[in-house]
């Protein structure tokens, strides 16, 4: 990937300096692919972002490793398993694709289920008698012509 410092030197050396495209390669150990599309576009940043993920191994165990995460969280926080005994939980069943798909998915997983909020009722009114409020000051008022702390 190439970040913007590069691309700048590549502008300098071709624009600045006058340097043909194999000698700007030569020097900085680039492909000449990569040095054309930079002169020529006017572009001062390239990235690329995958739309979508293949999972070629990993699709048709999905479904059992989805049910293996939902158990996992429905358990105690100190009876849970580690994302990479589930793997080995998953690899006894048969499974025999890589660690890292399964660690990026049980990650993708659990953000998406801790995104959702929490169904919460708080009641604003009150029926008389069911929520007190108390004032634990003292006041002195005057009742009657008697000064009184009430």
């Amino acid at each position: 990937m190439l970040v913007v410092e590069t691309i700048a030197k590549i502008r300098r050396m071709h624009f600045g300096r006058g340097m043909g495209i194999k000698t700007i390669c030569r020097e900085l150990n680039l492909s000449k692919k990569v040095v054309r599309k930079v002169v020529r576009s006017g572009a001062t940043e390239f990235s690329y972002k995958r739309t979508v993920q293949p999972r070629p191994k990993l699709g048709a165990w999905l479904a059992e490793l989805d049910r293996l995460l939902a158990t996992n969280a429905a358990r105690a926080s100190r009876e849970r398993l580690t994302v990479m005994q589930l793997y080995e939980e998953l690899r006894g069943l048969g499974y025999d694709g890589g660690y890292d798909a399964v660690r990026r998915y049980a990650a993708t997983w659990k953000q998406a289920q801790g995104s959702g909020t929490a169904a919460a009722f708080v009641p604003l009114t009150f029926a008389p008698g069911e929520a007190y409020q108390f004032d634990w000051s003292h006041e002195v008022v005057l009742i009657d012509g008697v000064t009184v702390t009430v």
